[in-house]
């Protein structure tokens, strides 16, 4: 990754490492998005309690993600200092990180229930959120350990595998979805529930294919197979001062990360109490709104890596030149969505659900979401390219 001679270079050098994650991004909100859609044509009901469900799973998720998330911009730094053999010393501390966060947040989804209560949710959506987080809950440990391997691959510049993850993660749930909401294949009729199942089954699918790909060339030369030398605070294992660097730059973005998820979450809720098409409308508004961020969140995350690598090569023009570049795309990305979303909203919300009462109220919704896409993609491509520093 040398110096881009000029904007238009760099821009094609984000895009070359930035499209397979966006894809990667983009066949997980595909996931998201037949979760919601098949549940909905399942019945209304079971798409609230999805919907609620996943008001509880995603900002945990988040959270504990986030704090490991960290491992990619110090992965580019020691690869851009030409220092990749010590990325595998981070990613054994950000795998003790992960597994330990991966317990946290089981316990947090198996007693959310009381949340529901607090909301007023309707009683058949909370009785299927509950059930959904349960099921998802069982691949949770899994979906935390393959983020740190995902995140490391990323951070050295190796966006493709995790991509091809993905798209095979995205079928294979296609199919436990169908097989599990609505009992086919010899599979009991699960409704809602049925996609916590499929969640977790492909959880545990990404983490042993992320470890198969670990053994690529390129994953082992960062000594992640190999036994390190630890310096600093050991024990057991445990090296406390690489955990520390890895929280202090961690926490606050998974801290980010779960107060944004949490106020979508928050007004899910309060939504919920509602009913169920409120809710339900509300649910395909809100999965848009993420859907519309994929790209630039990934945009984000590659000139983060871009920026990470020229910092760790002590170039910082370089590395302030890229996070321009990123501004400007993000701001004509922001605008083009925003009209995209005012001329074609009927027929997005249609996509998915077949309720009038359900499409017209999401249509409704995603006027407002139109609105603010300038402010949320800008920052969200910026908040990404600051993590790179």
């Amino acid at each position: 990754m040398g110096r881009a001679a000029s904007p238009w270079r760099e821009a094609g050098a984000l895009a070359r490492l930035g499209a397979p994650m966006a894809a990667t991004q983009f066949f997980i909100m595909a996931m998201g998005f037949m979760d919601t859609a098949m549940a909905g044509h399942y019945a209304s009901a079971h798409l609230a309690g999805v919907a609620v469900g996943g008001n509880v799973l995603w900002p945990v998720y988040l959270l504990f993600a986030g704090c490991t998330m960290s491992v990619t911009p110090i992965a580019a730094q020691l690869a851009g200092g030409g220092r990749v053999r010590r990325v595998g010393a981070v990613v054994h501390q950000a795998l003790i990180v992960g597994a330990v966060a991966g317990g946290l947040g089981t316990v947090a989804l198996l007693n959310a229930q009381p949340l529901f209560a607090v909301f007023g949710i309707d009683p058949e959506a909370a009785d299927v959120g509950n059930r959904y987080l349960r099921a998802a809950a069982v691949g949770f440990p899994a979906g935390l350990c393959y983020i740190v391997l995902r995140y490391a691959s990323e951070g050295v510049g190796r966006t493709v595998g995790p991509m091809v993850i993905a798209g095979l993660a995205l079928v294979m749930n296609a199919g436990l979805n169908y097989a599990l909401i609505y009992g086919k294949f010899g599979a009991p009729e699960l409704g809602g529930e049925g996609c916590g199942w499929a969640t977790a089954a492909v959880m545990w699918f990404e983490l042993a294919a992320i470890l198969v790909l670990s053994r690529f060339r390129y994953f082992r030369e960062t000594g992640l197979w190999r036994r390190s030398r630890r310096h600093g605070r050991t024990f057991a294992g445990l090296d406390f001062g690489e955990i520390g660097r890895i929280l202090r730059i961690g926490l606050p973005i998974g801290l980010t990360s779960f107060v944004g998820m949490g106020l979508f979450a928050i007004v899910g809720f309060l939504v919920g109490s509602l009913g169920v098409v409120p809710l339900a409308a509300h649910s395909i508004a809100t999965h848009l709104n993420w859907a519309t961020f994929v790209l630039p969140m990934s945009l984000g995350a590659a000139a983060g890596i871009r920026i990470g690598f020229r910092v760790g090569a002590g170039d910082h023009d370089g590395a302030a030149a890229v996070a321009r570049v990123a501004f400007v795309i993000a701001l004509c990305y922001a605008l083009t969505v925003s009209i995209t979303l005012v001329l074609v909203r009927d027929g997005i919300a249609a996509v998915y659900s077949g309720d009038v009462a359900v499409t017209e109220l999401a249509a409704a919704l995603i006027l407002i979401i139109a609105v603010y896409q300038v402010f949320d993609v800008v920052q969200g491509t910026l908040a990404g390219a600051l993590r790179g520093y």
